[in-house]
């Protein structure tokens, strides 16, 4: 087994992972001047999307609002990758590739942004909300329903089992590792995986049959407040040591552009680890969030695309610098994978053994909202494969098996294979946004034309009848009569 994981690491690191970032970043740089450097221009209005209500449609069908899109997306970003992820990045690819997960995340926010604006404008109703997301502009925006149906497989087994049970593992772990800390026998203790696993079950069993409105509102509870407990104890981190954070700084850009190298982390090393598990943690132009990009319900498509593309500046440049300050303040030893373990050690040795058993809190948080946000896209997507209720139901009940599982057992191969299929997944949805990029310049025109002329930008399908297959835009009911239908 040690074998083939091995085996699938080499092909990751050596062949895959290079060929997605080279792809990644070559589709970056043509949506960010194709766009007119949206993901920079556009930054004050983000703000605005983000605090705008929900948008009732003329059928009277309300979703969730901006702010509960947001927090589902952060959700399912702002996890353990936050945590493990930054740390894994500087432990083997050193203090530079901090600054290249900052670089993509400005560069990757403009395929944010589109994938995201394309997922509302192919959104389609569903019960008394709405879905979307790559699946289904693969299919009515491209024509190619097999491409979606094979995008809907990935992300499902990817998010919806894979992902799930790797932040199922991590509560599991860390939760065993407080109780040690703690003083308890864990060895005596065989059962406690268990116990936590069942306990972790009927949690997200409670959540995921209430809908995702129901789960939208507990991520709008659990994303702010996790976020803001995190950045408070890095804050403090900071504070204590803020005569060091120049040099730390200093550190970082000297790494990241091959002035210096750490235990044999060269410039290739730190860019490779810093686009990788930036990407992980920020997941733009993956495909993922568009999926709850696609649930809310606002006035005009490119407002959701602001929003998602600022998750990504959350994600990436607040809470992850929060990860990496902490881990650079501490001095760490680099070309060892210690993941969340090195977060911890950071932070008790910056604050005490008090803040390991805060961070393990912080984790359980983080990760719960993460198996919320998974959940929700392989649901999505499962919808797009078949609309039977049983299958539906099905789906449920295999994702909480996995969320047991993964809390019981050791997934080194599961995490690996993971890596494969988040590429994959983006290969494929970078496939779809790249042709449909016309598409996301006439919406942002739409939208740019009717801010400047002082208006709250409202779209309606009429506005560009040229698109095919949209099916969520009618035109109010007043404006139905002006044109005689």
């Amino acid at each position: 087994m040690q074998g083939l994981t091995d085996a699938i690491g080499v092909f990751n690191n050596e062949l895959f992972w290079p060929l997605v970032i080279v792809v990644l970043v070559a589709a970056s740089l043509y949506f960010t001047v194709r766009l007119g450097l949206v993901q920079f221009r556009l930054l004050p209005a983000m703000f605005g999307a983000l605090a705008g209500s929900g948008h009732a449609d003329d059928g009277n069908r309300r979703s969730i609002s901006s702010f509960q899109a947001f927090a589902v997306s952060a959700a399912a970003r702002v996890g353990t990758g936050n945590v493990a992820g930054v740390a894994t990045a500087i432990s083997l690819g050193g203090p530079g590739a901090v600054v290249w997960m900052w670089l993509m995340a400005f560069l990757v926010g403009a395929a944010s942004f589109v994938e995201s604006t394309l997922a509302q404008l192919w959104k389609v109703p569903y019960k008394d909300g709405f879905r979307g997301g790559p699946a289904y502009y693969m299919q009515y925006g491209l024509g190619k329903r097999w491409l979606g149906v094979v995008f809907a497989i990935t992300i499902t087994v990817t998010f919806g089992f894979v992902f799930n049970a790797v932040q199922a593992n991590t509560i599991s772990s860390t939760l065993v590792g407080s109780a040690s800390e703690l003083g308890a026998d864990t060895d005596a203790m065989p059962w406690l995986p268990a116990a936590v696993g069942v306990a972790l079950v009927v949690l997200t069993a409670g959540v995921i049959f209430g809908g995702i409105r129901r789960i939208a509102h507990v991520a709008q509870l659990l994303v702010p407040f996790m976020a803001l407990a995190y950045l408070v104890l890095g804050v403090i981190v900071v504070l204590m040591n803020i005569e060091q954070i120049p040099g730390v700084v200093s550190l970082m850009f000297a790494h990241a552009f091959g002035l210096r190298e750490v235990a044999a982390a060269g410039l290739g090393t730190a860019i490779i680890q810093g686009v990788r598990r930036g990407m992980f943690s920020n997941e733009a132009g993956l495909g993922s969030a568009p999926n709850a990009g696609a649930t809310a319900s606002v006035s005009h498509p490119v407002k959701q695309g602001l929003v998602q593309t600022l998750g990504v500046y959350f994600d990436t440049l607040v809470v992850c610098s929060v990860t990496a300050f902490i881990i650079l303040l501490s001095n760490p030893s680099y070309g060892e994978n210690l993941g969340a373990t090195m977060t911890q050690d950071a932070l008790g040795a910056n604050l005490g053994a008090w803040a390991v058993h805060a961070l393990t809190v912080i984790i359980f948080l983080l990760a719960f909202s993460s198996v919320l946000g998974n959940y929700y896209y392989g649901e999505s997507n499962i919808g797009f494969l078949n609309s039977s209720e049983r299958l539906l139901t099905t789906y449920k009940w295999v994702f909480l098996v996995a969320t047991f599982l993964g809390s019981i057992g050791s997934i080194q191969l599961v995490w690996t294979l993971s890596d494969t299929t988040m590429g994959f997944m983006a290969l494929l949805n970078l496939a779809a946004i790249v042709p449909l990029a016309g598409v996301a310049l006439k919406l942002l025109k739409d939208y740019t034309e009717q801010r400047g002329q002082g208006l709250d930008p409202v779209f309606t399908a009429d506005r560009l009848p040229e698109l095919p297959n949209v099916r969520c835009w009618d035109p109010a009911p007043e404006r139905k009569e002006e044109a005689g239908v």
